[in-house]
């Protein structure tokens, strides 16, 4: 299937894109592509707004931010994730492309739930919310082998959440394994709490690069925060909505929450065929074989 995947993609891409230059080969073709649209991506520094989510990045020399249109460009295009997604924008170190095979990001979108109270943060305990959670998603992956599918488990925490009352983020991180694969997906999050909603930065990176993602979590933690009238301490309780849903929810899922179960369609974005759970995106396709065989795990 993936040989024939193979064949399609690059069978179109040689009649409309390349349809003028057949003198050159697969390589020259995806070079050529590959350089027009690195060449074509808005990198950003510094101080930027993002009005949907009435949010303010300051991004450091050593990043560089690109906006919705773009990283769309990269998940879809790029790392073969289909459209539709409602990233707001993406995150990259500086010296990196997302061309690069080592390559790690961090997508930033926004979810206007409303209110996220704060009173339980010191009540919720981890272990025993992880024992839950790793149920449900034992029920969850049962369906999906049912499916076809590959199944899936939730090794552990990887970072164990963690609430900063002050700034009002929360972090943690997930450890998955898909099926007999030999490496397991890392599942870093953080999220910063605001007035009528929540800003949802989650880092695409594989399990070995955790020590890498956790030297550079401050930084990031740093970059993102709302801007005056849409931050936490701005909530009117006469005014404002209050989310039907806590801390704890958001670690675990808010459908969790809503529904007593893991949602059974676990949903992943992936980067060069390599699924990285990621809340309520889509699977892809494989994109050009060109690192380890996709995992078979489709929503």
């Amino acid at each position: 299937m993936t040989k024939f995947i193979h064949g399609i993609v690059l069978m179109v891409l040689s009649l409309t894109v390349f349809a003028n230059e057949p003198q050159l080969t697969e390589q020259e073709q995806f070079q050529k592509w590959a350089t027009e649209l690195l060449e074509g991506l808005d990198r950003q520094q510094g101080e930027i707004t993002i009005p949907e989510a009435g949010a303010k990045l300051n991004v450091p020399s050593d990043f560089y931010f690109l906006n919705a249109k773009d990283a769309n460009t990269v998940l879809v295009d790029v790392w073969g994730n289909p459209p539709g997604g409602s990233v707001l924008g993406m995150l990259f170190p500086a010296h990196q492309t997302p061309f690069d095979a080592d390559a790690w990001a961090v997508t930033i979108a926004y979810e206007e739930d409303g209110y996220v109270s704060d009173e339980d943060a010191k009540d919720i305990d981890y272990n025993e919310l992880l024992e839950i959670m790793q149920n449900d998603t034992k029920e969850a992956s049962q369906y999906r082998e049912q499916q076809g599918y590959s199944s899936v488990e939730l090794v552990g925490w990887a970072a164990q959440p963690f609430y900063d009352d002050a700034s009002n983020k929360l972090h943690w991180a997930k450890e998955i394994r898909f099926g007999d694969s030999d490496v397991n997906t890392l599942n870093y999050n953080i999220r910063v709490l605001g007035r009528k909603g929540v800003l949802v930065l989650n880092f695409i990176a594989d399990i070995e690069q955790k020590s890498l993602i956790e030297s550079q979590l401050n930084t990031v933690l740093n970059i993102a925060n709302f801007q005056e009238g849409a931050q936490y301490a701005d909530f009117d309780p006469e005014l404002d909505q209050v989310a039907a849903y806590g801390l704890g929810a958001l670690v675990a899922g808010k459908v969790i929450a809503k529904t007593g179960f893991l949602a059974i369609a676990l949903i992943f974005l992936k980067k060069f065929g390599v699924y990285i759970l990621f809340g309520f995106a889509a699977l892809g396709k494989f994109l050009w074989g060109r690192r380890k065989k996709a995992q078979e795990t489709q929503a």
